[in-house]
């Protein structure tokens, strides 16, 4: 599968775009919204930071004993369940004097609904697509989002300035509850990719044998640690910029869609793994020039830039799905997503922590130069191994064909 038009005749693949595009836009939304009316309540960029970010600090919870769910829950049902579940969550967090700690329970809750979701997600895009499509329409989906994001802090931004943020939020708590409907009246019933109830035992088990092999623990951890640093960095736009912050994450979202456009559609197959870090290191440089304050249009200018570093997320998810057999892919992706997520939580808190005391400037300078030397680290971690081993054949069992990887 190499073009779009082949993409889209795909059974089932419209209507999950559809689907990731309304809750993605409602996500985006919301965050602004959120991240907003904490800022304005305590005029603290840390509690700002973990309002916007901190869901993703309840995915390792979700990761570690929910994650079964992935492949053993009806896709259609989980997908409209949990956007359904989070329209609900996003009206409440509308209601005016909410408690602080009701406020980040909600958002922890959410966290948690959301580790699963995106192995449910993900390992549906894994199955209604052929093996050489998933690349692709992954990109397509990582396209998607930054086109929503995009439209979702320029509106968002808007809403916020004309309306309200609590208005905002039941704007997004509207878009979530049509994505619910998209979920369940657009996507086909289908069977639980595996069998057996979820438990916490089935979730460790699976994860104990997706951390056991070491090209994969690396793989995880450069899809986890350099880029949670770098959002770490965007959880502060809100403090580094309050009037600004709308057209940041919409500059970061255009950088990201350019970079996954080109990644997915236009970089050969024999090219991509040589690119994976470069990309990497892309994604961090810009913002070690954060600690000067440049103009807002070179601030503009230098997010671009470093957001089209993200796209070596896909390149990393390639290597993933080389290396794990097909019936534990949807638990695979899952942990991808939620330890992703995860670390990006852990990473909007120390980047706030490190704001309060200092500046957001100088914070994310501090992430981005923790992020560079994560990713180099990793290369030397691979070089090493390469050495130890020489070339290595990985056996990808499930799919029947032998791969090489060094």
């Amino acid at each position: 599968m190499r073009t779009y038009r082949e993409l889209f005749r795909a059974p089932q693949f419209r209507p999950l775009f559809a689907t990731s595009a309304v809750q993605v836009a409602a996500s985006t939304m919301s965050g602004l919204a959120l991240g907003t009316l904490v800022y304005a309540a305590t005029d603290s960029p840390l509690l700002a930071a973990l309002s916007m970010f901190g869901s993703s600090l309840a995915q390792v919870i979700g990761a570690t004993v929910l994650m079964s769910a992935a492949d053993r829950l009806p896709p259609r049902a989980a997908m409209s369940g949990m956007a359904l579940a989070f329209g609900l969550a996003t009206a409440v967090l509308a209601v005016p004097g909410l408690p602080l700690p009701v406020v980040f329970a909600i958002i922890l809750a959410e966290g948690v609904i959301a580790a699963v979701g995106g192995g449910v997600r993900y390992g549906l895009l894994n199955e209604v697509l052929p093996k050489d499509g998933y690349l692709l329409g992954r990109s397509v989906l990582n396209m998607c989002s930054g086109l929503m994001q995009i439209g979702g802090f320029a509106l968002g931004g808007l809403l916020v300035a004309t309306l309200s943020a609590r208005g905002t939020l039941l704007a997004a708590a509207a878009l979530y509850l049509t994505g619910a409907a998209v979920a369940r009246f657009g996507l086909a019933h289908r069977p639980p990719r595996a069998t057996g109830r979820p438990s916490v035992a089935e979730t460790w088990r699976t994860n104990a044998v997706l951390w056991s092999s070491g090209p994969r623990r690396r793989v995880y951890l450069a899809l986890w640690v350099p880029n949670g640093l770098i959002v770490g960095c965007e959880s502060l736009f809100v403090p580094y910029s309050p009037g600004h912050a709308g057209l940041l994450f919409a500059f970061g979202a255009l950088g990201m869609l350019a970079g996954d456009t080109v990644a997915g559609r236009f970089v050969a197959g024999h090219r991509r793994g040589r690119l994976a870090t470069p990309l990497q290191l892309l994604l961090a440089a810009p913002y070690l020039l954060f600690a000067a304050y440049p103009a807002l249009p070179v601030a503009f200018a230098l997010t671009t830039l470093a957001s089209v570093g993200f796209s070596a997320s896909l390149l990393f998810q390639e290597r993933l799905m080389a290396l794990t057999p097909d019936g534990i892919t949807g638990q695979a992706l899952g942990l991808h997503s939620s330890g992703m997520l995860t670390m990006q939580g852990v990473a909007a808190a120390l980047a706030g922590a490190v704001a309060q005391r200092t500046s957001p400037g100088t914070a994310m300078t501090v992430m981005a130069a923790a992020s560079l030397a994560v990713s180099l680290a990793l290369v030397a971690a691979e070089r090493r191994a390469a050495g130890r081993t020489g070339e290595v054949l990985v056996e990808v069992r499930a799919a029947g064909v032998t791969r090489r990887s060094s």
